[in-house]
């Protein structure tokens, strides 16, 4: 969702008109200071109220991140990379927990439909569907910013399906291979202990690594940022991984990588 709230409402009311269920809703979003997003928040929270339509649905907002800062747009490839990764890892998540999808990819940045469409045919199956929202022009543009977020009867609004090939269905190593590349996601509260504690076991100048890698900057750019070799800051790294792998408990063989860095020590320094 980019910042029109009728979106999700339009899409949720074609689904039930299919006879489909759902009791949950997960609504992908921009920078939530954006008015427009504030404004379509409020209104969904309004509609979630108590349920959906007298159904007992909950509902969940999420944020897109990159370099640890909520994005109002997406711009360039890191950014890109950012989305997609959030998007894998959120499907993937729903998948492990036994969920069926609905994914309606209208509304929000192109390139967030493109990353979701994506990431649901390396993560979904055959029980998952793709949508796309049709609404007619006239309508569309009345029902703008949030106007109507109901269509009344007579206007064919209506979800049309997305050829959908579940490829990590046939391939199950494709999954494999995208979870071990997966960054862990975004630290909540509770990590802000073990940040703090492996800062204090780390040296100044690993200190210095561990702040250009959660700032988003990859391995070659942070070593030139530091003036240091290529080698000198997969030393810090290891070291970093290391009191990292320490402080969250994390089994010996367990892969981290520098994202793992910038997912949990990005929010934290800010």
């Amino acid at each position: 969702m980019g910042g029109q709230a009728q979106v999700v409402t339009l899409a949720l009311d074609a689904l039930l008109a299919l006879g489909e269920t759902f009791d949950t809703v997960v609504i992908l979003h921009l920078d939530p200071q954006d008015p427009r997003v504030q404004r379509a928040l409020a209104q969904l929270e309004a509609e979630f109220a108590d349920g959906y339509q007298g159904r007992p649905v909950r509902w969940q907002a999420q944020t897109l991140y990159a370099q640890g800062t909520p994005l109002d747009a997406i711009r360039d490839g890191r950014e890109a990379e950012a989305v997609w990764e959030q998007a894998r890892d959120l499907l993937s998540g729903l998948k492990r927990a036994g969920q069926r999808l609905q994914l309606c990819i209208a509304g929000g940045p192109r390139l967030l439909a493109l990353t979701l469409a994506s990431a649901v045919m390396l993560h979904g199956d055959h029980h998952d569907r793709l949508w796309h929202l049709y609404t007619p022009r006239e309508f569309l543009a009345q029902a703008r910013e949030g106007a109507i977020l109901h269509a009344p009867p007579g206007v064919d609004v209506h979800l049309v399906p997305v050829p959908l090939v579940p490829w990590g269905a046939y391939f199950p190593a494709l999954r494999e291979l995208a979870q071990a590349t997966l960054p862990p996601t975004p630290p909540p509260q509770s990590d802000t202990a073990r940040c703090t504690a492996v800062w204090a076991r780390l040296t100044e100048r690993e200190r210095d690594a561990l702040k250009a890698l959660a700032e988003g900057a990859l391995p070659q750019e942070a070593a030139e940022a530091l003036g240091i070799t290529l080698k000198t800051l997969d030393t810090y790294k290891t070291k970093i991984l290391a009191e990292c792998r320490a402080a969250w408990a994390l089994p010996e063989d367990t892969w981290l990588t520098y994202r793992f860095i910038h997912e949990k020590f990005g929010p934290w320094l800010k």
